[in-house]
């Protein structure tokens, strides 16, 4: 099992071992220890798991004062997987990473709390898994513009399928007193 550093320190792409044979595979989607060791900490105490169809963005998402840790892979299809650092005060702050995660290459990635999280469906369908490091509190949700140009994340689709809370989201810049802290 591999665990990647990224351009954004904290965000961590997994690439675990896979087991294959005439019959089928197996990996290991989680073990707790190994995760850890990997610098994924835990614990995780909800698991979503959503459907999207080709061309869907769902996206920038975050929760301000009970940020949420992301452990997100795709069960069948493939995205492009996007994390973006909106801590306040921190030296990699409105930066983005994405990767292709999909079924096929079994990867997962890290979005540690204070990151905000977005994918994009890039096959005909995706079903995404995710584990997260806190609940789910729709009061202290906050999206952020998937298209920020201060941002400038390189999605893979110019004219995406949003839903309405995405469409209409904020800029980074409009949402700076609602940002989390750095940590520390």
């Amino acid at each position: 099992m591999k665990f990647l550093p990224t351009d954004l320190p904290g965000v961590i792409l997994i690439e675990p071992d896979v087991y294959k044979d005439e019959r089928g595979f197996f990996l290991e989607t989680y073990h707790e220890t190994k995760y850890a060791e990997g610098g994924i900490p835990g614990p995780f105490v909800q698991d979503n798991h959503s459907y999207s169809a080709r061309g869907t963005l769902r996206g920038l998402h975050a929760q301000r004062t009970k940020p949420q840790g992301k452990l997100v892979r795709a069960v069948e299809g493939s995205m492009f997987d996007v994390a973006v650092d909106i801590r306040r005060g921190s030296p990699t702050f409105g930066r983005w990473v994405g990767f292709e995660v999909s079924g096929e290459n079994f990867r997962q990635l890290w979005v540690p709390p204070g990151f905000a999280h977005g994918f994009c469906v890039t096959s005909g369908r995706v079903h995404v898994e995710y584990k997260c490091t806190d609940f789910y509190d729709r009061e202290d949700e906050m999206t952020v513009a998937w298209n920020d140009p201060a941002i400038g994340i390189a999605w893979p689709v110019a004219a995406p399928t949003l839903s309405g809370k995405d469409a209409a989201a904020p800029r980074l810049a409009d949402l700076l007193d609602r940002l989390p802290l750095l940590a520390g």
